[in-house]
């Protein structure tokens, strides 16, 4: 017998999506900015990277190189521990991090090696719903993981080549990033009106 709930998707059993649109990323992004520094930090990090929330709240100063614009994130979902993963990230999303967190301190600080944010994890998930829900994301998204598979959709729509954001989510399999190419975009959506122009409602 298959397994179905083992076969990766980006809709639940139900056929309901579940991940944020385009929309509703950047109102999360845009809500963020308006949020208290630490929410703010950890909500942007999240939205720009498609990081797992266990593994965000893992970082420490010292795995932002900010001169390189990128953060190193070790991948919690492996087998193994000491599995690291690189991902850029925009630069005002590291000139934000180096003021909120001051990441200017030397790297032989005791500092560099705290958390960034010493949340627990229902508090993570608490503040990136309370932004969700200041955004008006649909309830049946808001969720941590809405924005991982939010930014997988985004990163296959701009053109980015999929190993790269295999590589990048940390996933082991390519299928699992290939899930992505699933979601309907703004262009498929422009080819179905075109067939809805020669519907008979289009003519009434």
């Amino acid at each position: 017998m298959t397994n179905h709930s083992a076969v990766p998707s980006i809709y639940d059993l139900y056929g309901r999506r579940k991940y944020v649109t385009p929309s509703e990323r950047l109102d999360f992004i845009n809500a963020a900015q308006l949020a208290p520094a630490p929410t703010k930090t950890f909500c942007l990090t999240l939205a720009f990277t498609g990081a797992r929330i266990s593994e965000i709240l893992a970082l420490t100063p010292a795995c932002i190189d900010v001169h390189s614009q990128m953060i190193v994130f070790e991948s919690l979902k492996k087998r193994s521990k000491g599995v690291f993963r690189a991902v850029p990230i925009p630069t005002h999303l590291v000139d934000t991090l180096s003021e909120v967190h001051h990441l200017a301190r030397g790297l032989n600080s005791a500092a560099e090696n705290e958390r960034l944010w010493p949340w627990c994890r229902t508090t993570a998930w608490t503040r990136v719903k309370e932004i969700m829900a200041t955004a008006n994301v649909s309830q049946m998204v808001q969720k941590p993981k809405a924005l991982r598979h939010g930014f997988g959709i985004a990163s296959v729509r701009s053109g980015i080549p999929l190993n790269l954001v295999q590589r990048w989510l940390g996933h082991a399999h390519l299928a699992t990033t290939a899930i992505y190419t699933n979601a309907i975009g703004e262009e498929e959506l422009a080819l179905a009106a075109r067939l809805w122009a020669f519907s008979p409602l289009s003519e009434r």
